[in-house]
C-alpha cells in the first residue's frame, strides 16, 4: 500500500481525505505563492483563476516532494519526522474563489471579511481548487510511476442573501479570516450556502472524485490508499 502525503496544512482537507478512509501524512509546503504565481505570469502571461490554482498546487507539491527525496537516504528522517520517499504519493492543492472574473483570497482583517461577504451575498462565485499527484514510489519495489500529474476542479456555488447581522456575526467567529473567498462549506459558512454546482468536496478544498481519477493515471487505486 503507497502513503500518501499531503502538501497542505488545511484541516478541511485532511479532514475529507479521513472522512473517505484516508489517513495521510501531513507535510507542509515552504513555497512563496506570491512568488510563484509571479514567476508563472511572466512565462505564460496572465493566469486565468484555474490556471494559478493549479501552478499553485504543483509547486506546493513538487517542492515537498523534494524535500522528501533529499531524505531519502537521510538515516535521521523518520527521527524527524519525515517520511522518507520509497512508497510515497504526494498530494499539493490550492484553492481560489472567483467572482466576476476576479480572484477572492483569504481576508487580510474583519473589516475587508465583512465587505467581501456582503458584496458576495445574494450572488454566485467559482470555487476553483487545483490538484497535483507526484509518484515517488520506487519503480522496482512498489511499483512506481514516476509520474506527475493534476487538473482543476470549479464548482459554482450561490451565496445567500443575508444581512448585515448575520454578516457581523459570522465574520466575529473568525472563520471567514482562515479560507479562500471568507467561506466554508463544511463549517460555519454552511447555512449560507445555497447550493452548488459541481463537486461538494472541490468547494471543501479537495475533490475526492478528481484524485482518485488522478491516482488511477499513475496506476494507484483508492481502494489501496484506505486505512478504513
Amino acid at each position: 500500500m503507497p502513503r500518501l502525503v499531503l502538501a497542505s496544512q488545511s484541516p478541511a482537507r485532511l479532514a475529507t481525505l479521513k472522512s473517505a478512509g484516508v489517513t495521510p501524512t501531513v507535510v507542509v509546503s515552504g513555497v512563496d505563492e506570491d512568488k510563484v504565481l509571479a514567476d508563472a505570469a511572466e512565462r505564460f502571461g496572465e493566469l486565468d483563476p484555474a490556471d494559478a490554482v493549479l501552478v499553485l498546487a504543483q509547486a506546493k507539491a513538487e517542492e515537498v516532494a523534494s524535500r522528501l527525496e533529499a531524505t531519502r537516504d537521510d538515516a535521521d528522517a523518520d527521527a524527524d519526522g519525515q517520511d522518507t520517499a520509497t512508497d510515497v504519493i504526494v498530494i499539493g492543492c490550492d484553492s481560489m474563489l472567483e467572482i466576476d472574473g476576479t480572484i477572492v483570497g483569504k481576508p487580510a482583517d474583519p473589516e475587508t471579511a465583512r465587505e467581501r461577504c456582503r458584496s458576495m451575498r445574494g450572488g454566485k462565485g467559482v470555487l476553483h481548487t487545483g490538484h497535483w499527484v507526484v509518484d515517488l514510489r520506487d519503480d522496482d519495489t512498489d511499483g512506481g510511476t514516476g509520474g506527475t500529474i493534476g487538473s482543476t476542479s470549479s464548482t459554482t456555488v450561490w451565496f445567500a442573501d443575508i444581512d448585515d447581522d448575520e454578516i457581523d456575526a459570522y465574520v466575529a467567529t473568525g472563520e471567514p479570516l482562515q479560507v479562500a473567498g471568507a467561506f466554508t462549506i463544511d463549517g460555519l459558512g454552511g447555512p449560507y450556502i445555497e447550493r452548488i454546482e459541481g463537486d461538494h468536496h472541490g468547494v471543501v478544498g479537495i475533490s475526492l472524485p478528481l484524485l482518485r481519477e488522478l491516482l488511477a493515471e499513475l496506476n494507484v487505486p483508492w481502494r489501496t490508499l484506505r486505512t478504513s
